[in-house]
């Protein structure tokens, strides 16, 4: 089994993303919850970056499993090749 651990990670930094983000969106107008960040949206800012790259590190592990997928597998070297003589 090859799993490519940029898979199960991008997904987990895609949802935490996610749920920063529809937060992020849904307080945006509470001026008073983002006075102490001088009045940044913390979250929304901080959920869009772990969207990009939760995204990235899903898509980067899963067109990675796809080519070891496609690759033929290794000779093993212990058995011995037909045609020729040792």
């Amino acid at each position: 089994m090859n799993l490519d651990l940029r898979t199960p990670m991008g997904l987990m930094f895609t949802i935490t993303g996610a749920i920063l983000t529809i937060w992020g969106i849904k307080t945006n107008h509470d001026a008073a919850l983002y006075a102490r960040s001088l009045g940044i949206n913390a979250n929304l800012w901080w959920g869009i970056v772990l969207l990009i790259f939760g995204l990235t590190m899903f898509i980067l592990g899963e067109r990675r499993q796809h080519e070891l997928e496609e690759e033929p597998p290794p000779l093993d070297e212990s058995e011995p090749r037909r045609g020729h003589s040792h």
